[in-house]
């Protein structure tokens, strides 16, 4: 038998404990060159061997072995000893507050094992270009989720009774109060994982279980700040640079949540950013450091909101001024001032169309005539994930779909061919995203509508017959151009007008 073969010690013993091996039926049974030698009766569960190989810092190589030898060797090996590892796997009061809990929580978080943990999530997240990180505590799990490319993803996770270190550890990299588990809390992170300087926005809600986190990741070095890298070109870029080098005047981004308001305002920013021009900005957060312009970061706790801010940045000599979101009738009102003083204006709405941005700033309380004479251009945007050219494979185009969608406005090639991934391409087959765009310029007809009170409906005809197309169109457009696929472009355009 193996139990008998083996030394009674291991030099040195890994940081496990009992508790850990008896619950995955695992063991350690020697070091090599090749790593740690680790006998399993479970082998079919993935987690117990990530674990100890991130544990150890070490490779594992996996031996299959009978149920009654792993317990002998736990009981020659570890007896009654305890360590981290075993301590993360026991059951977590999470409802506990007392100063004996919370200190017992701080000491958990600190320990290795769950320092090393928490840095594999990060460093997995980094790897698959996951742009947040969902960490969600359930009755029987503790769920792992990467947004990557828009979509969630769910990723192997440790036991749910795990999940009080886990979150513990993340709220005090972010300097959060680990004891006030009642409250949603908001936090950030700086960290460096592979080489690249990451911010993270950290987002905590109390739920049945444990507290729910989220972390936006934010890395600089993989923003682009360049029109055609997301997705902006030819006679629309031309339309839209033309709407924001305009002197005076206001053009608003809107979209839901997720679909790159951000980084197409701070591409607009990066483009104005000249000597001849002064900049500033009003953010909640600020989430790009951009050099040369002066961004401010509301602080409502203490009475910092976007419009106060407002109020004193007009006093700063600006030529442009972002403001991260119109959400009340007094922000919109200092900045359809400030357009009318000679500032550009840049900022967002959340709204679903170019034209419904109108109505919801009549819904509001904004006069139609300001609206008329301040508003320069809306753009409406949303994000597509983009088809992996190397994994990517063409097809005709059935005829109902060309009927249906009207597809041959969109090329003069026949057959009309679409892309979609292949069956086999990794990662789904979708690398990147890529903005569609719809841009509302203001004219005369529009102004004349406007004026009358017409409705999103009226407006968005008249948009179009001045050259506007709309989201579906543009996503059409990217579809028979192979940038992504009509399955994708109909997921993130339905219920948008054809």
């Amino acid at each position: 038998l193996l139990a008998d073969a083996v030394p009674p010690l291991l030099d040195p013993l890994p940081p496990l404990t009992e508790r850990f091996m008896r619950h995955y039926q695992v063991v350690p049974v020697g070091w090599s060159d090749q790593g740690l030698q680790v006998l399993s009766a479970n082998p079919g569960t993935l987690y117990p061997f990530q674990a100890i190989a991130y544990a150890c810092e070490v490779p594992v190589r996996l031996s299959i072995g009978p149920r009654n030898e792993v317990e002998t060797l736990i009981e020659r090996y570890y007896g009654q000893g305890r360590s981290a590892m075993g301590t993360l796997i026991e059951n977590l009061d999470e409802e506990g507050g007392s100063l004996e809990d919370i200190e017992h929580l701080k000491d958990l978080a600190s320990e290795a094992p769950v320092i090393r943990l928490v840095n594999l999530i990060l460093q997995r997240a980094v790897e698959q270009r996951a742009s947040d990180i969902h960490i969600e505590p359930f009755e029987s799990q503790l769920k792992v989720r990467y947004r990557i490319d828009g979509v969630l993803h769910e990723a192997e996770a440790p036991p749910s009774s795990s999940s009080a270190a886990v979150i513990s550890r993340v709220k005090i990299m972010a300097r959060l109060d680990i004891a006030e588990r009642r409250l949603p809390q908001d936090g950030r992170i700086m960290l460096r994982i592979q080489g690249k300087e990451l911010d993270l926005r950290v987002s905590t809600v109390p739920t049945s279980f444990g507290e729910s986190v989220v972390m936006r990741l934010l890395d600089r070095q993989t923003i682009n700040f360049d029109f055609p890298s997301l997705g902006f070109d030819g006679e629309r870029l031309d339309e839209f640079l033309d709407v924001l080098e305009r002197p005076h005047g206001i053009l608003l981004v809107t979209g839901p949540t997720g679909s790159g308001k951000t980084t197409t305002l701070y591409t607009a920013l990066s483009r104005l950013n000249t000597a001849e021009r002064k900049i500033i900005t009003v953010e909640d957060p600020v989430e790009y450091q951009l050099e040369g312009i002066n961004q401010i970061q509301v602080k409502p706790a203490i009475g910092l909101d976007f419009a106060g801010a407002l109020r004193s940045i007009v006093r700063q000599d600006p030529d442009v001024i972002m403001i991260g979101e119109m959400r009340d009738l007094e922000t919109c009102r200092i900045a359809i001032q400030s357009s009318l003083t000679g500032h550009l204006v840049l900022s967002t709405l959340h709204t679903n169309s170019a034209a419904a941005s109108i109505t919801r700033l009549l819904d509001m309380g904004v006069e139609s005539y300001l609206i008329a004479s301040t508003v320069n251009g809306i753009l409406a945007q949303r994000l597509v994930r983009r088809l992996d050219p190397a994994t990517r494979e063409a097809f005709d185009a059935p005829p109902e779909l060309i009927a249906e969608h009207g597809l041959e406005r969109f090329t003069d090639e026949r057959p009309i061919r679409l892309y979609r991934p292949r069956a086999d391409a990794p990662g789904g087959g979708y690398r990147g995203r890529s903005a569609i765009t719809e841009l509302l310029v203001m004219n005369e007809e529009l102004r004349s509508l406007l004026m009358r009170h017409a409705d999103a409906s009226t407006l968005e005809e008249a948009a179009r017959r001045g050259g506007l197309r709309t989201l579906h169109e543009e996503g059409l457009r990217q579809a028979v151009a192979g940038v992504t696929s009509l399955e994708e472009v109909l997921r993130v355009t339905r219920g948008e007008g054809t």
